[in-house]
């Protein structure tokens, strides 16, 4: 399973462009980091806690989206986008999206 933000030369004319697909992963927050991040954010710096939640959300996204282009039968995903990451109260969500392809049989 191939996963492209762009069309890549070695492919071109050699696929079949099909529908867009997407998926999205809202994780929720430990409530405990919670507090502790919003103290972090009186006084300042990393918040990694809300930073780990958002690269476990793109990846879980991203595995679903990759899981529903192969379930339906197509090779990869071309024009892969990530919505802007959103934290929520409590949580993080994230939408990805692309169209799925097949290769052309020669």
């Amino acid at each position: 399973m191939e996963i492209y933000t762009f069309l890549p030369p070695h492919l071109e004319g050699k696929i079949e462009v099909g529908p867009m697909l997407f998926a999205s992963a809202v994780m929720a927050a430990n409530v405990v980091k919670d507090i502790r991040e919003n103290i972090r954010n009186l006084v300042g710096g990393p918040m990694g806690h809300y930073e780990n939640l958002i690269e476990e959300a793109i990846e879980r996204a991203t595995k679903k989206l990759m899981e529903k282009a192969q379930k339906e039968g197509y090779d990869g995903i071309v024009g892969f986008r990530i919505v802007h990451p959103s934290l929520v109260e409590g949580g993080a969500e994230v939408v990805v999206f692309g169209n799925a392809f097949k290769l052309k049989k020669e």
